[in-house]
Order: C-alpha cells, then sequence, then structure tokens
C-alpha cells in the first residue's frame, strides 16, 4: 500500500509562487493516479489536478488552469504541483491521495496524506 506525504506550503502574498509535493513511501505505479485536493476553510474538499501515473494526461479544475502545473517525478517516486500567481482565494489545506483507478477526476482516493497548509494573503 502507498503511503503518501505532502510537503511544500507556506504562506506566500498574492501572486507568489510555491511549489508543493507528495511523496509516495512505496511503489507509485501500484496507483494509476495521485491527486490533488484542497479544502479551504469552511468549504468542502475539492480536486485541483490529477497526474496519470503511466500517461501524459493531467486533470486541472477550471480555476486553477494556466496558473498551476502538477507533475510526476519518476526518479523520487512523487508528484509535484506548482502553483504561479496564487490568489488569496487559493487559501486551503492541500492534500494529495491515489487512486487505482481514474476516469477524468474521479477515482477510488486512498491513502490519504496529512495536508500542508497554503495560505496567501492579498
Amino acid at each position: 500500500q502507498v503511503q503518501l506525504e505532502e510537503s511544500g506550503g507556506g504562506s506566500v502574498q498574492a501572486g507568489e509562487s510555491l511549489t508543493l509535493s507528495c511523496k509516495a513511501l512505496g511503489d507509485i505505479r501500484q496507483s494509476a493516479c495521485v491527486g490533488w485536493f484542497r479544502q479551504p476553510p469552511q468549504k468542502e474538499r475539492e480536486v485541483v489536478a490529477v497526474v496519470y501515473i503511466s500517461g501524459s494526461y493531467i486533470y486541472y479544475v477550471d480555476s486553477v488552469k494556466g496558473r498551476f502545473t502538477a507533475s510526476r517525478d519518476g526518479d523520487e517516486a512523487a508528484v509535484h504541483l506548482k502553483m504561479k500567481n496564487l490568489k488569496p482565494e487559493d487559501t486551503a489545506m492541500y492534500y494529495c491521495a491515489s487512486s487505482e483507478w481514474c476516469q477524468g477526476a474521479n477515482g477510488d482516493w486512498r491513502n490519504w496524506g496529512q495536508g500542508t497548509q497554503v495560505t496567501v494573503f492579498s
């Protein structure tokens, strides 16, 4: 079973950048995809991006297209989320999770990490 661990969160000013990492403790190839999710304060969790492990397809939610870039680092068994031009509305706890199957942004999301906080000040 793959364990996932997020890192890279922090507090930044609007317009700045952060890169989050989701490292797999185990063989990430057991999973079909790794998803990035976020949960703003008092709101429901939403999917941000989904990286398909054995292909090049990456799903992005509309609100982050053009600003966020997800990628997989095969050497480190990690999935990264590079976030540019951050906005206050990006403030949330960010999580990664894996699934053995994916269709678009949907999957049987398991192996959730502990999360990493991103706070964007205006």
